[in-house]
């Protein structure tokens, strides 16, 4: 089983990388193939909305460190998403990342009834962290992620959510949580 996880933190020991750290390592005790990329450590572009996509490739045109990352993605059985919920949103570099992925739509992706250039049945894991404690305040990311990822043919998506710990509570992340990652990892390993 191949898993791709992509760390979103410009903070190298932030707490979505904590939780996402918890759930590799226990995929890969289990013999999962396992990598993670750093999306603050790597060069890349935007999407240029140049459609190049849709038109005369089937991937994106850009050549820049995300071009692996978007071929990990394709080739993974699970993805693992881990970002800081900023302004209300993913952090910028999750986002450009997501952005990119328009590649992995068909041109005719609006009406297709298959609109994915993915193979179907991937499994999605988003890990989310706020600093702030209320649970309904930024509650509408996961939601908002998932109606666009499904379109790729991610079979199953699934959330681990933690509030109220940020840049100064690193290293603070809740046992129940990073318990919660390793039940994930194992019971989508089965």
């Amino acid at each position: 089983m191949k898993i791709v996880c992509l760390k979103g933190s410009p903070r190298e020991k932030s707490n979505s990388s904590t939780i996402a750290e918890s759930f590799m390592a226990t995929a890969a005790e289990q013999g999962a193939d396992a990598v993670t990329f750093k999306l603050n450590s790597l060069k890349y572009r935007g999407c240029q909305g140049c459609y190049a996509c849709k038109k005369n490739l089937d991937r994106c045109i850009l050549e820049d460190d995300l071009t692996q990352v978007l071929e990990a993605v394709r080739g993974a059985d699970i993805v693992v998403l881990a970002s800081p919920v900023y302004y209300g949103d993913v952090s910028g570099q999750m986002k450009c990342f997501i952005d990119r992925t328009f590649s992995y739509l068909t041109p005719d992706y609006v009406t297709s009834k298959n609109p994915s250039r993915l193979a179907p049945g991937k499994r999605l894991v988003f890990i989310l962290t706020q600093g702030n404690p209320d649970l309904n305040l930024f509650n509408d990311v996961f939601p908002r992620y998932g109606k666009f990822l499904k379109w790729y043919g991610f079979a199953e998506s699934r959330l681990i959510r933690t509030c109220g710990i940020g840049p100064a509570t690193v290293d603070k992340v809740p046992e129940r949580t990073l318990q919660e990652a390793v039940e994930l990892a194992l019971a989508l390993l089965k």
